[in-house]
């Protein structure tokens, strides 16, 4: 799935309006394939941007848990390192590959 739709349940405080909008519209540019869509499709991408915020929000409103709420601050840091060691990952397969290709002494 998309690494930028964050998890939204449990949060304290609890996620926003725009906060279920920017996770629909990022799913709905995953799932579309498309950042920006045409203005023939334009409508269509706003209304289901639109639904999918809905239907988000609706969700979260509804769900129960006894666990104690996350905290947002502790959430962000987890995901920046996890970030973090994927973009570590990445360069050091670069440069590995870098180096196979490298003429032989």
């Amino acid at each position: 799935m998309c690494r930028n739709i964050i998890p939204l349940n449990n949060l304290e405080p609890p996620a926003t309006d725009e906060e279920c909008h920017d996770a629909a519209l990022q799913f709905v540019r995953k799932i579309s394939g498309s950042n920006a869509p045409s203005r023939v499709n334009q409508e269509v991408f706003d209304r289901a941007v639109d639904e999918i915020a809905h239907s988000a929000r609706a969700l979260l409103d509804g769900l129960v848990t006894t666990a104690a709420p996350k905290n947002r601050e502790e959430q962000k840091q987890k995901r920046q390192a996890r970030s973090a060691e994927r973009y570590e990952a990445i360069r050091v397969f670069q440069e590995a590959k870098r180096a196979s290709r490298a003429p032989g002494d």
